[in-house]
């Protein structure tokens, strides 16, 4: 079963929702926020990115930040910007990214089903990151960023959540980037009893996105738990923030490596290398590749198809097949050196939205030796990984387009 429960949300009027919507936290640079929220005083990067409020001097884990945040959540809600709803609601939100159309639902989930895995993980933490996300939570008292979970889809619920899409919005609004943001309220009884049994028939969750906020929302969970001598387990510390998409909705692009170097070896002896285990062809322009086990690479000024040859891939297992894998096991560790891409610094990961233009100025601007472009991840890989309790490459997936942090908020008060 999936717990997924209706929350009383803290969030913007209809007036507001579009200036008040941001990045998640993790996608802007602190720069790149302090710009983007220039001129915007209610931007929930004040509350997200709170850094951008600070002397830049500032480290961004100084517990001066995660005040700042917390101070500025409270004066959102004191002036108004942010309102917390009466009663217990659930929330669609769909979000259209060209033909591209998706539709969730925002809810909270259990922290005790995360714990069960009932809601499945396909990747490692990083300890920094997920303390940071911890303090966050902690100190704001709230969390502020939804997590992006899937499941397999059910007629069912996209009948639903379709017939909740045929009412007038709350908000609908189309930001700079393009992405159009829709959200409705649901506050019926009726309505949310059936959600509500839904899911209740739906075996498991998966995180697609955000797994560094479920799991420091289990750790605020333990901390407020043994500080709590009358816990009963129906306190909001006992949920966290999701939206959740069917996974023939969601959209995975590719994402891209760059290596700033060839280990040694002379471009002859690295294009030789590589033909031991792919095909390769020299393209005339940019290399994006159209099928599983294809790859691009760029390398002075140069694009090349690669192919993997027969046999290299053992097609059984669901973390070797991914095409991330196959690069990382046959090029990135054995040629070029690179044992572990989550610490080392000669390589970077740059996400398919960028496109292929991005590989070209890395690699020609001179910070960068080679790019590779890969095919996306599927969603059904990565929920098979998931199910074999396995853990995928790091950067394996870029979901795009990203939820917009601000526009519900799960309190923990």
């Amino acid at each position: 079963m999936a717990t997924l429960k209706p929350f009383r949300g803290l969030r913007p009027s209809r007036e507001l929702a579009e200036k008040v919507a941001a990045p998640p936290y993790d996608v802007l640079s602190s720069d790149e926020a302090r710009q983007m929220a220039q001129g915007n005083p209610v931007s929930f990067l004040h509350v997200n990115k709170p850094e951008i409020d600070l002397d830049p001097a500032i480290d961004v884990h100084d517990d001066r930040v995660y005040a700042k945040g917390r101070e500025n959540l409270e004066a959102f809600k004191r002036d108004g910007v942010l309102s917390q709803d009466e009663k217990p609601h659930y929330y669609v939100y769909r979000q259209v990214m060209g033909e591209h159309v998706q539709t969730g639902l925002v809810a909270v989930a259990s922290v005790e089903e995360y714990e069960q895995n009932l809601i499945k993980k396909h990747e490692f933490t990083r300890p920094e990151k997920e303390d940071d996300r911890v303090k966050h939570m902690d100190v704001v008292n709230a969390q502020v960023g939804p997590v992006f979970l899937t499941f397999e889809a059910e007629a069912s619920i996209d009948a639903m959540l379709t017939e909740i899409t045929e009412q007038e919005a709350e908000y609908d609004f189309i930001l700079n980037d393009g992405i159009r943001h829709v959200l409705w309220l649901v506050d019926d009884a009726e309505k949310i009893s059936a959600i509500e049994k839904a899911f209740d028939r739906i075996p498991c969750l998966y995180v697609a996105d955000g797994h560094h906020r479920s799991a420091a929302a289990t750790r605020v969970r333990n901390m407020r738990q043994q500080a709590n001598s009358g816990h009963q387990g129906d306190e909001a510390y006992n949920f966290f923030l999701v939206v959740v998409f069917p996974h023939d909705q969601m959209q995975i692009l590719d994402y891209n490596r760059a290596v700033t170097d060839l280990n040694g070896l002379s471009e002859e002896a690295f294009l030789e290398a590589v033909e031991s285990k792919f095909e390769i062809s020299k393209q005339d322009e940019a290399c994006k590749p159209q099928a599983l086990h294809e790859f691009g690479m760029y390398m002075d000024g140069h694009w090349y198809s690669l192919k993997v040859r027969d046999g290299l891939v053992d097609e059984n297992d669901p973390v070797a097949r991914l095409d991330v894998a196959v690069l990382q096991d046959n090029i990135l560790k054995p040629l070029l050196g690179i044992e572990n891409p989550r610490v080392d610094k000669r390589i970077d990961f740059i996400g398919g939205i960028r496109g292929m233009a991005e590989l070209e100025r890395r690699v020609d601007k001179g910070d960068f030796k080679v790019a590779f472009s890969c095919y996306p991840t599927s969603i059904e890989h990565l929920m098979a990984i998931a199910d074999a309790g396995e853990v995928m490459p790091p950067k394996s997936t870029w979901f795009e387009p990203k939820l917009r942090s601000g526009l519900v908020i799960h309190s923990l008060e």
